[in-house]
């Protein structure tokens, strides 16, 4: 008697859901597709996810909630290197162990509309609302206005979100010599990160010159 061929997992279908969806958009993956590359039948695929939106929204709930929660514990008060190296080691594990969330996040920011955009919502929401807090609690002391706030929010999204999202294709032009999710680079781009990190929102040693005040005319 043969062997059956073992189901994919949950988390499988969830590995290849969030690879397509991050290729092609929502519109472009049908079920049938995502069930062929599980070799899986579209009825068979369904009794894992009631339709396309839910399973779109396990990808989401899985790439994002580890972050929003990482970030919400995380740098309480005044940032220090330990908590940021904390959480950095979650967040940089994390995203290279799902490295098509970011591009699947960009994509869905540009492109998306109607009830998948409120999926988005329901995530990006809470996740830049506690990136903000963070930004908030640690700009004054870090030398930076109240009204670069939101920019220095925005640049650090960049910062940890661009790495997995552009890494491959700038691959072509030569700067990277490696698979993104190459340990070494994986290695190099979290010390960059800490450093950058530090450098943007942690305190000032006392008696140090403000790089970031605004000149007046006089100097």
């Amino acid at each position: 008697m043969a062997t059956p061929t073992p189901q994919p997992t949950r988390e499988a279908i969830l590995d290849a859901a969030e690879r397509l969806f991050s290729q092609h958009g929502v519109d472009g993956v049908a079920v049938r597709d995502l069930a062929r590359e599980l070799g899986l039948t579209p009825s068979s695929l369904y009794n894992h996810f009631p339709g396309k939106q839910a399973l779109y929204e396990a990808v989401l709930e899985r790439g994002l909630r580890p972050i929003v929660e990482v970030t919400a514990a995380s740098w309480k008060g005044e940032i220090r290197r330990d908590s940021v190296a904390g959480t950095l080691d979650v967040l940089v594990a994390h995203l290279a162990q799902h490295r098509h969330l970011g591009r699947l996040l960009y994509r869905a920011l540009l492109e998306e509309k109607g009830s998948v955009q409120q999926l988005l919502n329901r995530w990006l929401a809470p996740l830049y609302s506690e990136g903000v807090n963070v930004v908030e609690s640690a700009a004054e002391a870090a030398g930076w206005e109240g009204d670069e706030v939101a920019h220095l929010a925005l640049g650090l999204f960049g910062l940890v979100f661009a790495y997995f999202v552009n890494g491959e294709a700038l691959r072509r032009f030569g700067p990277w010599p490696a698979d993104p999710s190459d340990p070494e680079l994986l290695a190099a781009q979290r010390r960059f990160l800490e450093k950058a990190i530090l450098r943007l929102i942690g305190p000032r040693p006392r008696g140090a010159a403000d790089p970031n005040r605004r000149r007046t005319p006089n100097g």
